[in-house]
């Protein structure tokens, strides 16, 4: 068995991870070629020379002259509407195979959460059926160019019911294995042709520097050396290139660029890097994919700004520089651009369904889920207005079939009849091996691991037994949430494995820990995060205190620690949180990440030992301890970059202190506020919760994890403002309330009122109100204050933000030392509208288009 794994050097300065050699010429600009092997996969480099410049990167798939021949006829030979039919991507949701003929998609689009039928259980058959009636559509328009089906297949392929899931990105970063990765592309390819797709949004090459960031888990390292050698051998397993055609599937390098390096780990935020901090640090992943040879690359939401450097980049899906002037140019990328869910719409000017900008900056793939009829008519009137060139149409479209000839699917018959057998969707030895490189042992103290094959053990915690806190996000369902153990036919728990490994007999289980553990050889403890995905995964100003993120874990083991009995903690999360209280009840604590279905992974290890995992992320000392990179000024873990114990090892992990500041001030204190209140951003933010309310139940029906409420004036579901999902859309039929409200009590709140701040929302109006509408905030009702707001939900269809002063509802009355409700809209007349991006804004009143009192 070929084997990549490497030790972990003493990081400093830049790193990076592939071979690197001047270009000859007058530009002396550098080249990267194929990553340098160690033990046939791409080696993780001790470190990269720093680069002056983007280099140009020599792709693993040459270009063919038959190919290259064949294209330009074809585009030659092809209408407007085809064109632009090429470039336009929906979701499988929102289309039917007739619509594939008769507007002749390019490829489709598989959100998470969507499958055949709507039916979460949709079978193999199922799948295929869909994919052949997308491709017969496809090969019986005029110009017979085969659809292709994008799916985010991003740990297995997790939309599948059924399908083996492999560890997330972070947890093979800890294996710092690139023929692991190989391995698991490779299986992921199979996984995609059993059930019909050709393309795969993946790997992501993210260098994560914030782990507050929701989407860490996606993130392979805070070291761009991993992300270089493990981007190389994601696109090699996930396209098994042979020369100028794939034996796989299509990867996709994303997101382009800097997804990671967000201020404070906002997701689609600003990038502030210099270009330097662009080409050594965010770039290193896409130098190692695309030398691979991955023939997609998906833009970033984020944009690319830093004023004070110079940097005006903005939204990247808006970008010439980035796209046309970096990827295509400098780089030499001659393969797609597609856009992320909706991106278009974030850039300034520009709607979801009309962007000539985004075009023209180099996008050549457009991800238009449910807006792609409006779309192609925009795009249309813009090519035909000069807006778009006609050039940029083709260049387009001759890239598009470029990567399409290269994919074989020209040559390939319907998805049903190609290479793919519903057995490749299982790969549980595979997993499972990538579960045990994974974790990682942080904690050991008097050698309590490996447990041996007949200890008595008593197993707590909330994650013990659920598959769901095991897979995380991006599984079946977009966010990872609303799964039970029975949407995982096959896949055992980490509670399973250890009845395996040990014997059901000597296993009792207590999610609560109310078990005395006297009598047991260990308790083991498995805790940590729930699921949650991209946006919904920030912790912003809460910071990294796993104690007061997850209380119910302290809980669970202040019931066993302490009592004579040895607790082995395993926390399941997406990212190093600051768990000092947690390893203090523990005499063991192990780092498993987020493993996947085989949770039995986790069991061999605590068994029988065989701890290889390294961090490839620092875990911090304190709750606010973020950004915390290796090789940055002051750099002072808890456990550094690399650490990693064997069970052979003796190492005592002290008592830890466990006083820590809070990291979400508001700006109390006296002071004015400096810093957003944010009240719901695409989810509630603690400690609001959001509710409706009505004559049905005044008390208030809590809005469930699922975005949905109903009474009868008033029903919740959710909807689309800014990105994907981050809205309430409300509907009133009579009178009712939507409102945010903290349950615990109020908050101090006049630091907001002195930094002249305002009460801020986005929303989109679908029905004005037939009525009054107000919007209000309570001190604990019945103390409020109400704005009338009838005014400002007059337009219908175009995105707005309200910005209601805070000193609108002082003047009203409102005791700001004590608001427990932040947030509420109260009509009695129907009214139809999508709420999102609910904060308070120091400063926000002063600016010229807040409302007036």
């Amino acid at each position: 068995m070929r084997r990549g794994r490497v030790g972990v050097a003493v990081l400093v300065g830049v790193v990076g991870a592939a071979l690197v050699v001047p270009l000859a010429g007058a530009s002396g600009r550098p080249v990267v070629g194929p990553a340098r092997s160690d033990h046939g996969c791409a080696r993780i480099e001790d470190r990269l020379p720093v680069l002056a410049d983007w280099p140009l990167v020599r792709s693993d798939v040459p270009r063919s002259p038959v190919d290259e021949s064949r294209v330009r006829r074809m585009v030659a030979g092809m209408s407007l509407a085809e064109k632009i039919g090429q470039m336009t991507q929906p979701e499988i949701t929102s289309i039917t195979p007739e619509d594939v003929r008769v507007y002749g998609f390019g490829s489709v689009l598989n959100g998470g959460g969507a499958w055949p039928n709507k039916d979460k259980h949709a079978p193999v058959g199922d799948w295929l059926a869909l994919a052949d009636a997308y491709w017969q559509a496809s090969v019986s328009t005029r110009a017979k160019i085969p659809v292709i089906w994008g799916i985010d297949a991003v740990h297995g392929n997790n939309n599948i019911y059924g399908a083996t899931l492999f560890p997330h990105n972070i947890g093979l970063g800890a294996a710092h294995d690139p023929c692991l990765v190989r391995d698991v592309s490779a299986a992921t390819a199979k996984q995609l042709r059993a059930t019909g797709q050709d393309w795969a949004f993946a790997p992501t090459l993210a260098v994560v520097r914030d782990d507050r960031w929701g989407r860490t888990y996606e993130g392979y390292s805070e070291d761009p050396r991993i992300t270089r050698a493990y981007g190389y051998e994601a696109v090699k397993g996930l396209q098994g290139n042979r020369g100028p055609r794939l034996n796989g599937v299509l990867a996709t390098a994303k997101h382009f660029i800097g997804d990671g390096g967000t201020t404070g780990g906002v997701d689609q935020g600003v990038n502030a890097s210099s270009p330097a901090e662009m080409i050594n640090l965010h770039g290193q992943g896409y130098y190692g994919a695309l030398a691979a040879g991955a023939q997609t690359v998906m833009v970033s939401f984020n944009s690319w700004t830093n004023p004070d450097l110079g940097v005006a980049e903005g939204k990247l899906h808006g970008s010439d520089l980035a796209l046309n002037g970096i990827l295509k140019g400098k780089m030499g990328f001659d393969g797609l651009v597609v856009s992320d869910w909706n991106g278009i719409g974030q850039v300034p000017g520009c709607t979801n369904s009309s962007c000539a900008k985004a075009i023209n900056a180099g996008i050549d793939i457009v991800m238009v889920p449910q807006d792609w009829k409006a779309f192609i008519a925009n795009t249309t009137a813009q090519v035909q207005s000069g807006e778009i060139p006609v050039a940029r149409i083709d260049d387009a479209v001759t890239r598009i079939l470029r990567v399409k000839l290269r994919s074989g699917v020209f040559d390939q018959p319907k998805p049903s009849a190609r290479r793919g057998a519903a057995e490749s969707l299982e790969a549980k030895a595979l997993a499972r091996k990538a579960v045990r490189e994974s974790a990682v042992l942080l904690k050991n103290n008097g050698r309590v691991l490996p447990l041996g094959s007949r200890a008595k053990v008593l197993v707590v915690g909330k994650s013990a037994d659920s598959m769901q806190n095991q897979t995380g996000g991006w599984t079946l369902t977009w966010q990872g949430t609303g799964n039970t153990n029975a949407d995982f036919p096959g896949g055992t728990t980490v509670l399973a494995g250890l009845r395996q490994a040990l014997g059901a007999a000597n296993v009792t289980f207590s999610e609560t820990g109310d078990v005395d553990p006297a009598g047991f050889d260990a308790v083991v403890a498995v805790l940590g995060e729930t699921p949650y995905a991209e946006g919904n995964g920030d912790l912003g100003r809460r910071g990294l205190d796993a104690s007061r993120l997850h209380p119910e874990d302290l809980r669970v083991l202040d019931k066993v620690a302490g009592r004579g009995t040895p607790v082995v903690s395993v926390y399941l999360s997406g990212r190093p949180l600051s768990t000092n209280r947690e390893l203090n009840r523990s005499d063991a604590f192990v780092a498993g990440w987020l493993p996947g279905t085989e949770g039995g992974g986790i069991a061999d290890v605590l068994v029988r030992g065989g701890f290889t995992g390294k961090l490839s992320y620092s875990w911090p000392r304190t709750p606010c301890q973020t950004p915390l990179n290796v090789g940055a000024a002051g750099y002072d873990p808890l456990f550094a970059y690399g650490y990693g114990l064997s069970e052979r090892q003796r190492v005592t992990v002290p008592q830890l202190p466990e006083s820590a500041p809070e990291c979400d001030d508001g700006g109390g204190g006296g002071g004015p506020a400096t810093e957003d209140l944010e009240v719901f951003n695409r989810q509630d933010i603690a400690p609001y919760r959001s509710f409706i309310g009505g004559p049905e139940n005044w008390g208030g029906t809590e809005i469930g994890p699922d975005g949905t409420a109903a009474q009868a004036t008033i029903s919740v579901v959710p909807a689309d403002v800014n990105v994907q999902q981050d809205a309430l859309r409300a509907t009133w039929s009579g009178t009712g309330q939507l409102y945010l409200q903290d349950p615990s009590g109020g908050s101090d709140l006049r630091p907001y009122l002195s930094a002249d701040a305002a009460l801020e929302f986005d929303v989109v109006v679908h029905q004005p109100p037939a009525g009054r509408v107000v919007v209000s905030a309570h001190c604990v009702y019945p103390c409020f204050a109400e704005v009338e707001a009838t005014g400002l939900f007059q337009g219908v269809g175009a995105k707005s933000t309200v910005k209601i002063p805070v000193s609108c509802f002082d003047q009203g009355g409102l005791d700001l030392a004590n608001v427990n409700t932040p947030f509420l809209v109260y009509t009695e007349s129907p009214f139809e509208a999508s709420f999102a991006n609910v904060r308070w804004v120091p400063g926000g009143a002063r600016d010229p288009d807040a409302a007036p009192c």
